[in-house]
């Protein structure tokens, strides 16, 4: 009898254990300008069931959680989206579950998936919640909304959200600095007459690598510049470089780490990666390699070439000339597009440097400069690069290039390259054609 007793006991001990086999152990908010998504992070694969209530006001979105106990404060996570108004516990169906509830500013359709773990995160249950999420920014218009045509820069910060890209010694994220440098960008480009900017991604959540690409080719944007921060397996490695699209593997070390880590950025955004079987270099699509890639290709290296020279003015670069890897970020037909990699946040020194406000807006705006000098040199048709007329100068005693620059707003590269010249040596009475600034 006393060990019929013990077995019981025990297998009361074993269903007990058994009934929260599973535990919420956090819960993350990620609002986007189109969307939200909230991340459940749990300690087993989730076994869950969800339904709606939206006859009544507020509208409620209710998962049940089997075998699964909460293991957060929901009341301090954060919450910036403008769909959810509140997040909370409710009555669970029974004594071995856990009911979360969504308090939603609308109706909405969600899409709810699982996510397996990988070796960032562990097990995961995803809602994405279509919809107005944050106050838009000012976004570019497009060609046709343009009353003067103004040369459009998309700029994309990457990573975001679940992805925070690269971590420094110091634990800095990539994608806080890449966006605070982004958004740097953004602002001085809008500062110039001539030219608009369209961010990408605002604010802190994840946007899919063909998404970037599709949202610049939406506004006809003139170029894509994809802003990182490089990182490699030892602290030794320093300084910026800037890549442009290959249609093959990259061919050396730190090309393959890059298109690695760009296929890392999807898994770890939740964006489904699948590659038909008829890819070949297995990622980009056999369709992006036709020939009307040619021309974006070609502008996209010329105009790598305008940054590197301004970006070493600033920084210690890591790379002379661009560099080449098949970065599915790059990969539109359409429009010409760069990666510029700001410097090693695996590097202590260049850690530090990438977080100060001042190496900031350097770096941004020697990207801005080297982007200009090019659309100056060679302006897309019917832009204001292209309108604009140049001034005609005589030259004075007395005067040189650096004066002229100064006075016309332009540079002494853009006066050499409109007039052809090979020294900095003028004369007097010689005419001059003055690009506008």
């Amino acid at each position: 009898m006393r060990n019929v007793v013990i077995k019981i006991a025990l297998l009361c001990v074993l269903w007990c254990g058994a009934t929260h086999a599973n535990q919420i152990e956090n819960v993350r908010i990620w609002p986007a300008p189109e969307n939200t998504r909230v991340v459940f992070d749990l300690r087993d694969t989730p076994d869950y069931s969800y339904f709606t209530i939206y006859d009544t006001k507020p509208y409620r979105l209710v998962i049940d959680f089997n075998h699964t106990k909460l293991g957060t404060d929901l009341s301090k996570i954060s919450n910036e989206s403008l769909l959810i108004h509140k997040i909370r516990t409710s009555t669970p169906k029974n004594a071995n579950s856990t009911r979360i509830v969504l308090e939603l500013s609308d109706k909405i359709e969600a899409t709810v998936f699982p996510l397996a773990a990988n070796d960032r995160y562990g097990e995961r249950l995803v809602l994405d919640l279509p919809g107005r999420s944050i106050e838009r920014r000012t976004q570019a218009l497009t060609v046709e909304q343009l009353k003067e045509r103004k040369v459009t820069v998309a700029i994309d910060a990457g990573h975001g959200g679940d992805d925070p890209g690269s971590i420094g010694p110091r634990g800095t994220y990539e994608k806080h600095v890449v966006l605070k440098i982004a958004k740097a960008l953004a602002d001085i480009i809008n500062q110039d007459s001539a030219m608009q900017a369209y961010l990408i991604r605002s604010g802190d959540y994840y946007v899919g690598l063909k998404e970037r690409t599709r949202k610049a080719e939406e506004i006809k944007a003139d170029l894509l510049v994809s802003i990182h921060a490089d990182a490699f397996t030892s602290p030794q490695p320093r300084g910026a470089s800037v890549w442009v699209l290959s249609t093959r593997r990259a061919n050396n070390e730190m090309g393959r780490l890059l298109e690695d880590k760009e296929r890392l950025s999807d898994v770890l955004g939740g964006v489904d990666m699948t590659v038909g079987e008829d890819d070949t270099y297995g990622y980009i699509s056999k369709t992006f390699l036709d020939l009307s890639m040619g021309h974006a290709m070609s502008t996209g290296y010329e105009m790598a070439k305008e940054v590197i020279a301004e970006m070493k003015q600033v920084a210690h670069m890591h790379k002379h000339e661009p560099q080449h890897a098949s970065l599915a970020v790059l990969t539109s037909g359409n429009v010409p597009s760069m990666l510029i990699e700001t410097g090693f946040i695996s590097n202590p020194q260049e850690e530090q440097l990438l977080l100060t406000n001042k190496h900031q807006q350097q770096l941004a705006r020697a990207m801005y400069q080297g982007i200009r000098n090019y659309f100056q040199r060679r302006p897309p048709d019917g832009t204001l690069f292209a309108t604009q007329r140049s001034s005609t100068h005589i030259v004075r005693s007395g005067e040189s290039l650096s004066v002229l620059a100064q006075r016309y707003n332009t540079t002494v590269k853009a006066i050499k390259e409109r007039n052809g010249l090979t020294s900095n040596v003028l004369h007097v009475g010689q005419k001059l054609e003055i690009p506008s600034s």
